[in-house]
């Protein structure tokens, strides 16, 4: 993750980058349960991060992507992430934790996953702290007003700290 352009200085950017780092946490133990052959426990943790990961793409498109949209910046960048966040649920959508490939199907869409976070942390994020105006952060603030972070959440919370002792 970036941490040298400056783009965390601003609220709404940092707390979806915030949001990113969260949802590697939760990737990491998806990923230790799959290490250990626990499936359901996989796709119980699995289930928490995609309704996280629900709310995440929520924020930003209907934030920074829809005002980078408006100020007619980057729109196939746009197109491109979106259409990303599509895949990604669609992978999700055709997971099957009985398939003899789950644990390498969950593991794959971890991986793209982090690519695509790698992709708008040090892309469109910065590109956004010195492209959008003042209308275009009202339009992310009404995002963020609908559609609070899932890191305020007090089960979040608690279930990242259980996790995390585990």
């Amino acid at each position: 993750m970036c941490e040298y352009c400056g783009c965390r200085e601003v609220p709404a950017i940092a707390e979806l980058m915030d949001e990113h780092t969260a949802l590697a946490d939760e990737g990491h133990y998806v990923r230790q349960a799959l290490g250990t052959g626990d499936f359901a426990g996989a796709m119980r943790l699995l289930g928490s991060l995609v309704a996280h990961l629900d709310r995440h793409v929520r924020r930003e498109e209907d934030g920074i992507f829809l005002a980078m949209r408006a100020a007619g910046e980057f729109i196939d960048e746009i197109d491109d992430l979106e259409g990303e966040h599509r895949d990604l649920a669609a992978v999700v959508a055709a997971l099957d934790h009985h398939s003899t490939t789950f644990a390498a199907d969950v593991s794959r869409f971890l991986d793209d996953l982090d690519t695509h976070v790698e992709r708008e942390d040090l892309g469109i994020f910065p590109v956004s702290v010195v492209t959008l105006g003042a209308s275009g952060w009202a339009t992310v603030d009404v995002a963020r007003r609908g559609s609070p972070s899932f890191l305020l959440d007090v089960a979040s919370t608690t279930t990242a700290d259980a996790n995390a002792a585990t």
